[in-house]
């Protein structure tokens, strides 16, 4: 699949397939500089190992690619992964160098239409602190639909996003 950036600034094409093992070393690695998943304790080991687990169990791994940088992106979706029955996208990341580049919108696009021949829905959690998540989210047709109290860290809130995807 191949997206490209609809800001009407220069940009790259972003190409989005399934992620390879080969991937993971090169996303564990720029994910080690995001402010975000270092406040979550971020570890480039436990992050290859559950990487490499998801592939095994065929999880929806996405990878995207610019021409320039192979792997600047990432979505990770589980199918059933909210109650048991509506796909859930446990993470999104895109390389800090190239955020507002149409990377996350190509990402969230295919995850979108990947999780509907599953389902007619998508949810996912913000972090509290994330705004510039939280306008993404909502660009692109999410609801926040509630909010879980120090769910994964004591001091933050995460927030549910949802989105009806028929």
């Amino acid at each position: 699949m191949s997206l490209s950036n609809t800001t009407g600034r220069p940009h790259n094409p972003v190409s989005v397939s399934s992620m390879q093992a080969a991937d993971i070393a090169l996303i564990v690695g720029w994910m080690q500089q995001v402010p975000l998943w270092q406040r979550y304790g971020f570890a480039a080991e436990k992050a290859t190992a559950r990487f490499s687990r998801a592939l095994a169990q065929a999880d929806l791994m996405l990878v995207a690619d610019l021409p320039a940088l192979p792997a600047c992106g990432f979505a990770w979706v589980v199918a059933d992964g909210a109650f048991a029955r509506s796909p859930y996208l446990r993470q999104i990341g895109v390389h800090p160098d190239h955020t507002g580049a149409g990377v996350g919108a190509a990402l969230l696009a295919a995850a979108e239409a990947a999780a509907r021949t599953h389902s007619g829905d998508l949810f996912l959690l913000a972090s509290d602190f994330n705004k510039a998540a939280h306008r993404f989210y909502r660009r692109h047709g999410y609801a926040h639909i509630g909010t879980i109290p120090g769910y994964v860290l004591p001091d933050v809130d995460e927030y549910i996003f949802w989105k009806r995807l028929d």
